[in-house]
C-alpha cells in the first residue's frame, strides 16, 4: 500500500492536482515535476516516453501503486506504451492513467451542435490524441484543434496581465474559431491554461462551453477507485502531501503556489537516469 502518484512535466499538473485533492482529501499523495527537462510539448515521442517512464517509476519506488500523469503531453505520447509495454512486465498490481480520457468521455454531454474545439501545447495537438479519442466515445463529433505555442512560457513567466498575454490568447482563440462557426464547446487541453481564464473567458462568445480538466479528471478519479476497489485498497488514507521536483526545490515551491493555490514545501529529488 502507498500513496497516490501524480506526475507532471512541470507545474501545469498542479491545476490537476489541487482538484483532485479537494475531491478526495482522504488518500495520501506524491507530486513529482520534472521541471529540469520541462518543457515537454516540444519533444520526440521517444524523449517524452523515456522520461515519462523514468518518473513513473520514480513513484513506484515510493510505493505509489496508482499513478496519474497530470500532463497532456505524457498522456498524449507516453501513456499507451507504459500501460501496453510497462505495466505488465510488473509482478504486482500497478495503473497508471492520465488526463485525456477522462476529457474526451464525457465531451458529448457539453456539446448540443457536435463541434468541439481544443485549444493545446504544439506536442499535444501533433499526437491527434484528443481528435482519436474523441472519436472512440462520440463518433458524431467533429474536432478542431489549434496549437498555442506561447501560452505556457506566458504562464510560466506570470505574464498572465501582460498585453503580450492577451493578444497571444485573443489569436489562438480567433484562429480556432474561424475553423468552424459551429464550435460549442471548447476544452482546455493543457495544465497551464486555467491559470488563463480570465484572459479566454474575455475574448470568448459567451454561448461557448469553456471545459478545464481539473474537476472533469477529479470526478473521473473517484469513479474509477469506486470502480476498481482492487486499486483502491492499495491507497493509503492520512491525508499527507509531498512534493518532490527534479530541478531546484527553491524554485519550484516559488511557482508551485501560483498554480495549486497555496504555498508549498517541496524537495529536490536528485538522481535522474537520463
Amino acid at each position: 500500500m502507498g500513496p497516490i502518484g501524480i506526475f507532471d512535466s512541470g507545474y501545469g499538473g498542479l491545476t490537476v492536482f489541487r482538484e483532485i485533492v479537494s475531491k478526495l482529501p482522504q488518500y495520501d499523495y506524491v507530486y513529482l515535476g520534472d521541471n529540469a527537462r520541462v518543457p515537454y510539448g516540444t519533444r520526440s515521442f521517444e524523449t517524452v516516453y523515456a522520461y515519462t517512464k523514468e518518473c513513473v517509476e520514480k513513484l513506484f519506488a515510493m510505493d505509489c501503486r496508482l499513478v496519474v500523469l497530470a500532463c497532456n503531453t505524457a498522456s498524449a505520447k507516453a501513456l499507451r506504451t507504459i500501460q501496453q509495454c510497462d505495466l505488465p512486465l510488473y509482478a504486482d498490481l500497478r495503473r497508471v492513467l492520465g488526463v485525456i480520457r477522462p476529457t474526451t468521455e464525457v465531451i458529448g454531454q457539453y456539446s448540443h451542435t457536435r463541434h468541439v474545439g481544443i485549444l493545446a501545447t504544439p506536442g499535444t495537438v501533433k499526437s491527434g490524441s484528443y481528435p482519436l479519442e474523441i472519436e472512440k466515445f462520440f463518433p458524431d463529433i467533429n474536432v478542431y484543434q489549434q496549437a498555442c505555442p506561447l501560452w505556457v512560457p506566458l504562464v510560466e513567466n506570470n505574464e498572465l496581465d501582460s498585453p503580450g498575454a492577451a493578444y497571444f490568447v485573443e489569436r489562438e482563440i480567433n484562429r480556432l474559431l474561424k475553423q468552424s462557426d459551429q464550435i460549442d464547446t471548447i476544452v482546455l487541453a493543457c495544465t497551464h491554461y486555467p491559470l488563463l481564464l480570465p484572459l479566454i473567458e474575455r475574448f470568448l462568445p459567451a454561448h461557448i462551453h469553456l471545459l478545464s480538466q481539473g474537476g472533469l479528471v477529479a470526478n473521473s478519479l473517484t469513479d474509477y477507485l469506486h470502480r476498481h476497489p482492487d486499486v483502491e485498497n492499495l491507497c493509503t488514507t492520512g491525508g499527507t502531501i509531498r512534493f518532490f521536483t527534479t530541478d531546484n526545490a527553491a524554485d519550484f515551491e516559488e511557482k508551485a503556489g501560483i498554480f495549486y493555490g497555496k504555498p508549498v514545501k517541496a524537495t529536490e529529488l536528485k538522481t535522474l537516469l537520463i
